[in-house]
């Protein structure tokens, strides 16, 4: 999308402090990640929750999809410059589920271990905003495998690396732990107004 398109969108002009420096809007979701798309049989998935915790515990997809579901309209930015506004997300909130689990006063952080050892980490603070969910559908419809089937975190305060795919653990930490990206060249704080992208 050109810088002329993105002037003239109605939501930008309207909110010109929606669309964060650098970023374009698309009405596309892009496809980005590293390695392959994995592929999961749901009757043997499992989503671990552990660290600081009153005890670690371990649950099936169905036990998570029934629990009680939150929807959240939200924004995206992806730190390679494209955004899209308005996303429908549902799913389980993150605060519930924190709570659910018994996490203790002492975790500060939360990481979250993905498919093929990526792993991604956030301050409680944001993990628990109302915003941010454990989430398996978008705009209506479950999530594509290649957005992170079967489950994926979605942390709309950040750049979207920090709305982890392929979410198989929720390690809570009493020390920030760096993670695939972060360890890599990307800037761990990851906030879109500030455009931090790199260290």
């Amino acid at each position: 999308m050109s810088p002329l398109r993105r002037s003239l969108d109605p939501r930008v002009a309207a909110d010109p402090d929606r669309l964060p420096p650098g970023q374009v809007l698309t009405e596309k979701w892009p496809v980005l990640h590293y390695g392959a798309v994995p592929t999961y049989d749901l009757a043997r998935w499992r989503l671990r929750a552990f660290g600081e915790v009153a005890a670690e515990r371990t649950f099936t997809y169905e036990e998570l999809r029934a629990m009680p579901v939150t929807a959240v309209v939200t924004d995206i930015h992806c730190v390679t410059t494209w955004s899209r506004f308005d996303n429908r997300f549902e799913g389980v909130s993150f605060a519930a589920f924190a709570a659910l689990v018994g996490m203790t006063p002492e975790a500060a952080f939360v990481e979250f271990h993905c498919a093929g050892g990526f792993t991604t980490s956030v301050p409680v603070a944001i993990a628990c905003d109302p915003g941010a969910l454990l989430t398996w559908r978008h705009d209506g419809q479950d999530l594509r495998p290649e957005h992170g089937f079967p489950l994926r975190a979605l942390m709309p305060r950040k750049y979207f690396w920090k709305s982890a795919k392929w979410v198989e653990g929720v390690e809570f930490l009493r020390q920030d732990r760096l993670g695939f990206w972060e360890r890599n060249g990307y800037n761990n704080s990851a906030d879109p107004w500030r455009e931090e992208r790199y260290w």
